[in-house]
């Protein structure tokens, strides 16, 4: 009987409303788009925002955002710290009996409110249905199991259909956790995906895409073929110096082409490697390094995090693995205030024919530790170096007999201007500065196309 109403729903819906859906995918299948035009995704991991803040201090929190150039929030309606059963700032829990076939109005007026409110501050919110471990419970959540394949399906399509109106939302699945061999995992997740699609009316309505643990391949590894999933997302985790572009670099170079983000690197203030007294904590330099050598591998966008915050870190609640101040206070962390210079930079040349280009660079370049990462598009290069190592670069894979070169701060977002050469040949480039936490990116413009840095 289930099945026969949710089908019959979805005819009415397909049929009567129009999807109010901005989001889609480039012709050339690298980048997403918003109203027609390139969507830089600038996201930041805020996973407990419906779960612990009240209405005023979203409203901060999604202020402070918006000024610092974001514009995406990742957050979790079924929320991944006991968000069955511990209650909202409300009072409200998201499920009657824990059932998801019964959600409970009062606490999705709450989570209204909020993607109401990140819309009128022009944020987007990428949006989970559910933290995984309402799929299956592991070692680092507490459930309880509560999704099916008919159960998904049905709350799939409730959810989409709440929400299919507003122009802000891109949906991820998921909820840090991969689907495990020799159960119904997959099957799962494809059936709530289902049903977002059947509220939306088809494919084509709406932008899907899957939060894994890290992972080689992403969510690639179970959903690339999927009709419903529109690119693929990774989770490189919270140790230093990972090859986070060779994980981006076969997804860009897989056949059947989509897009590619690191929906989840490394966080600002979190134990590095979940072990925090052998080695530290990250700082503003590893997540800067992360997100520079997504971009120019080939990601369409990046996601920053922090440890304080995607857990809302504050007074009476219990901490997870030793955050270090509340939530309101970590806003202003360095690497946060940073991450408005890269989506200036990417924004200030032509988005969509921007290519990873690693030939470019002549040297020996297998470490992490000093990667250089180069990308370019018709008419500019930007090469990243992570401790401004000097590199050479081959001239003339860019049009123009003459070039520009700028050397620009992640840490500042300056621009200084280093000289003019001729296209061709090669040519060796020396940083500034050289150093740990010294990272700096080449600007290479055809003179002719006159770009500026506005």
């Amino acid at each position: 009987m289930k099945k026969i109403i949710l089908l019959g729903l979805t005819c009415f819906f397909a049929v009567f409303q129009l999807s109010a859906q901005s989001f889609s995918v480039s012709q050339n299948k690298r980048y997403l788009m918003k109203d027609g035009k390139p969507f830089v995704w600038v996201g930041d991991t805020a996973w407990e925002l419906f779960h612990a803040l009240d209405r005023d201090s979203a409203t901060y929190y999604l202020s402070k955002r918006a000024s610092q150039g974001f514009n995406l929030i990742q957050a979790v309606a079924l929320a991944e710290l006991d968000g069955l059963n511990t209650p909202n700032a409300y009072g409200d829990k998201p499920l009657i009996d824990n059932d998801p076939t019964k959600p409970n109005e009062s606490y999705f007026k709450h989570v209204d409110f909020i993607i109401d409110k990140a819309n009128e501050m022009g944020l987007n919110i990428g949006l989970l249905p559910t933290w995984g471990d309402k799929v299956f419970k592991d070692k680092w959540g507490v459930g309880p199991e509560i999704f099916n394949a008919d159960n998904a399906r049905i709350y799939g399509f409730w959810i989409a259909n709440r929400y299919k109106n507003r122009k802000n939302i891109i949906w991820i699945l998921g909820g840090d956790r991969n689907p495990r061999k020799n159960t119904d995992d997959v099957t799962i997740w494809r059936s709530m995906a289902l049903g977002i699609v059947e509220a939306y009316g088809g494919n084509e309505n709406v932008i899907i895409s899957f939060h894994p643990q890290p992972n080689q391949f992403g969510a690639s590894e179970w959903f690339h073929q999927d009709g419903w999933f529109d690119f693929n997302m990774f989770q490189t985790g919270h140790c230093r110096d990972n090859d986070v572009y060779n994980r981006i670099k076969s997804s860009y170079e897989n056949p059947l082409i989509k897009p590619v983000i690191d929906g989840e690197p490394i966080y600002e203030e979190h134990p590095v490697c979940f072990n925090a007294n052998d080695l530290g904590t990250t700082n503003a330099y590893d997540v800067r390094k992360a997100l520079y050598l997504n971009v120019f591998s080939g990601a369409f966008g990046f996601t920053y995090g922090c440890h304080d915050i995607w857990q809302m870190f504050r007074p009476g609640v219990k901490p997870v693995n030793g955050p270090h101040i509340y939530w309101q206070k970590a806003l202003d962390l360095p690497a946060a205030n940073q991450v408005k210079f890269l989506k200036k930079l990417i924004e200030s040349r032509p988005i969509l024919e921007r290519i990873p280009d690693q030939d470019m660079v002549l040297e020996n370049n297998n470490s992490a530790f000093e990667r250089i990462q180069a990308t370019r598009g018709e008419g500019y290069t930007f090469v990243y170096s992570a401790v401004g190592k000097p590199f050479t670069l081959k001239m003339g894979k860019i049009s123009g007999k003459q070039v520009n070169a700028h050397w620009f701060n992640p840490r500042s977002g300056e621009v200084t201007f280093e000289g003019i050469y001729e296209n061709l040949g090669t040519k060796k480039f020396t940083p500034p500065s050289i150093g740990y936490g010294l990272d700096w990116v080449l600007i290479i413009d055809d003179i002719s196309k006159k770009y500026s840095f506005k």
